[in-house]
């Protein structure tokens, strides 16, 4: 558009987006790099719309009550797009001039809601930045707060919770994958549980993509990494390739029925499905999907999962139970059940700080060191000897 703002295209863009995200239950992650695909922006206008999308998905209901304050009647999805876009900036990108978000917003809104959008953005931009409660806030679901608040205490709540509104940080290995510290400090924590003095033979349920697993294996373990759709199967295989290990097989199978004998395995890694409290920060649309049974409905797939995995630990082997959650009933929940059900098992010491103590376990919390959160739980199977723990 001939004379129009600067950023103009790029709010374009974020508001095809967010049409798509927020109207069409698509999710962010998806539609994101299609649009992306086929635009012509610069890798600088790349970047902006990334943000842009992500932090609106993510700041939704708080940018929802800072325009609410001034509309008589919800306005339709078009025009409600671009004003949350436009409250996202004026709220929490301290960059961009609230001049500069308005106007580029209004010039990428379709033409019969940008007076509407132009006034609503202008009183956002003018008023105090203020909120009825700590849900609104911080934008989750009040459900979610109010059980981090009862797991966790109401300082260590929010704070996480707030962390969890921050861009997710990049960490790389030396051997070129990317992978969170917390996923890491599982894997070496696993390995460092296993017995040194042979090449241990261990498997990893719920495998995919493959981090975890080809970690475990650059200690001097085999793995066999199990997942049970085709496509993460494949996911595995194509991580495992990139990187050349050679000591990890990619295989297709139900953690709830294992295809390997009872006791003949040194180790199992069991990353369960979980409700993905953890890693809020990666998966802006995640709070808005999740729902609040989803907790103790999964707690209840994870206590069958790990039952199955204890059966394939020989005497003297280990069992670690992780999650990148933290939801009691998915952590502490799942190591009761395990005292209680498989008194064989000896938890082993956890990890030092940043976990904290959790349980018979340890609990990375994603405000410690800006890493995903995560619960991490090992055990020793009956009463051989083994290794230590790192």
């Amino acid at each position: 558009m001939t004379g129009a703002p600067e950023g103009v295209g790029a709010r374009r863009t974020a508001l095809e987006v967010l049409s798509r995200v927020i109207d069409q239950g698509a999710y962010a992650n998806i539609a994101l790099p299609a649009v992306l695909a086929r635009s012509e922006l610069d890798e600088r206008d790349r970047a902006l719309v990334t943000d842009l999308v992500y932090g609106t998905v993510r700041m939704r209901r708080a940018c929802e009550f800072l325009v609410d304050r001034f509309l008589t009647r919800r306005p339709p999805p078009a025009g409600r797009a671009a004003l949350l876009l436009g409250a996202y900036q004026v709220a929490y990108r301290d960059d961009i001039p609230a001049y500069a978000a308005v106007s580029s917003t209004v010039g990428a809104t379709p033409k019969r809601f940008r007076s509407l959008v132009n006034a609503v953005l202008r009183k956002v931009a003018g008023a105090p930045l203020e909120f009825p409660d700590a849900a609104t806030e911080l934008s989750y679901p009040d459900w979610l707060v109010e059980l981090m608040v009862a797991d966790h205490g109401k300082e260590a709540a929010l704070a996480a919770l707030a962390a969890m509104n921050e861009p997710a940080a990049t960490h790389v290995r030396a051997d070129g994958y990317v992978q969170d510290l917390a996923s890491q400090w599982v894997a070496e924590h696993f390995a460092s549980a296993l017995d040194p003095t042979v090449g241990s033979r261990v498997v990893e349920l719920c495998a995919a993509p493959g981090g975890k697993a080809t970690a475990i294996a650059s200690k001097g373990s085999w793995v066999a990494a199990l997942d049970l759709r085709d496509s993460r199967v494949e996911l595995l295989r194509s991580n495992i390739a990139a990187l050349g290990t050679s000591e990890v097989a990619a295989v297709r199978g139900d953690a709830l029925r294992v295809p390997f004998a009872a006791g003949s395995v040194d180790g199992v890694l069991l990353d369960a499905p979980c409700s993905g409290l953890g890693v809020l920060r990666r998966r802006p649309d995640a709070r808005w999907r999740l729902e609040e049974a989803a907790p103790g409905r999964l707690a209840a797939l994870q206590r069958s999962m790990v039952d199955a995995a204890v059966g394939l630990v020989r005497d003297g082997g280990v069992l670690t139970y992780s999650v990148c959650t933290l939801s009691a009933v998915e952590t502490l929940g799942i190591d009761e059940h395990l005292a209680t059900t498989h008194p064989h098992l000896r938890p082993l010491e956890p990890p030092g700080a940043p976990w904290i103590p959790w349980g018979r376990g340890a609990l990375l919390m994603p405000d410690a060191r800006g890493s995903d959160g995560m619960a991490l739980f090992s055990y020793r199977a009956g009463g051989g000897a083994g290794g230590p723990v790192g």
